[in-house]
């Protein structure tokens, strides 16, 4: 499900959103496809999110972090998915 910049993320998807941007290994690339949101849209929404010291921890962490991005992560990396989104 993709939102437009007119559209406004439930709660639901807020929530789903945080918590890809936190994994380490979901690329800020698999957040654009499911929510059409870029890395400075989801940077945005986490800061309207999150307290102020939990967006600055999570900034400090994505800092430099190559697994965030699919164009720098090493071509051998498994893609990995929660076992709640695997299909059967």
């Amino acid at each position: 499900m993709k939102a437009s910049a007119n559209e406004a993320l439930s709660l639901a998807e807020v929530s789903r959103v945080v918590e890809m941007a936190w994994e380490d290994r979901t690329p800020f690339e698999a957040i654009e496809r499911q929510f059409g949101l870029n890395e400075s849209a989801v940077v945005a929404l986490m800061r309207r999110t999150l307290k102020s010291r939990s967006f600055k921890m999570w900034r400090e962490r994505m800092a430099g972090r190559v697994t965030k991005h699919a164009s720098l992560r090493h071509p051998r990396t498994q893609r990995h998915r929660a076992s709640h989104t695997r299909q059967a």
